[in-house]
């Protein structure tokens, strides 16, 4: 499998995962023409796209999928719950659903969407599998609930949520009904906790971790980086890769060998 980020950030998301034969995205959070553009400095090929998968409602994972998937005929799959809530019109022949806990099959890869706590109306994470590899995209993540642990382990590279570092939060200027909003159980994951699920959870097939969703008004790129530092180094048996996602652009592809 091959993995990037296309972009990730409160003002858009869009993840990228492949085999050799098929593709297919996790959200569609920026524009059309951006999640074009970035996938074909990547040397990506839209030809391979047989999906997006949308996590939830919310303008950041959707803002561009139905120009996108319209314009480039992708099929769409997203929950009922989520597709009402989302309150647009997507063509018959392209709208598919799932079911939390569902199996997705398309090709020769898996996706197994499971729910997750969020401020959303049935908000999913997602665990990808192609041969003998997984991939979890697990962002705005209110807590560390069994379903986000169990995929957790079981993962060879994790996209995950590290939104906000706590005295940022607390100290920064945003009103307090929407500080509290992001770091209760329907909000956000912290740099803190993403790195203590990491140091917790994960197993010795875990390699590749992309810090993701991180707020550009209550976090750092050093701090998200520092803390998962701080808690790994007590996991001497981890061999891992600790990269960086960004708002403005997208990550390297990364091969999963």
């Amino acid at each position: 499998m091959k993995i990037a980020s296309i972009a990730s950030g409160s003002n858009g998301n869009c993840y990228y995962l492949e085999n050799d034969d098929d593709a297919i995205l996790v959200d569609a959070g920026i524009s059309a023409r951006q999640i074009v553009e970035r996938m074909t400095r990547l040397g990506l090929s839209l030809s391979k796209l047989r999906g997006v998968f949308i996590s939830h409602e919310h303008s950041d994972h959707v803002r561009g999928v139905d120009v996108f998937c319209r314009k480039h005929s992708v099929p769409v799959f997203m929950t009922e719950k989520t597709y009402v809530s989302y309150g647009r019109v997507v063509s018959n022949t392209l709208l598919n659903f799932f079911s939390p806990g569902q199996q997705v099959k398309i090709g020769n890869i898996c996706v197994t969407p499971f729910l997750k706590s969020h401020d959303a109306v049935e908000p999913c994470s997602f665990s990808v599998s192609s041969g003998n590899r997984n991939v979890a995209v697990m962002t705005d993540i209110g807590f560390e609930c069994e379903n986000v642990k169990a995929h957790f382990k079981n993962a060879d590279a994790v996209f995950l949520e590290s939104n906000y570092d706590d005295h940022m939060l607390k100290t920064g200027f945003y009103p307090a009904y929407l500080k509290k909003r992001i770091a209760s159980d329907k909000g956000h994951l912290s740099n803190t906790r993403a790195a203590q699920l990491a140091m917790q959870h994960a197993s010795g097939r875990l390699k590749h971790i992309f810090l993701s969703h991180l707020s550009a008004n209550n976090n750092t790129p050093q701090l998200a980086l520092g803390a998962f530092k701080h808690f790994i180094e007590q996991r001497s048996d981890l061999k891992l890769e600790v990269m960086l996602t960004s708002r403005e652009k997208e990550s390297s592809l990364v091969c999963l060998d």
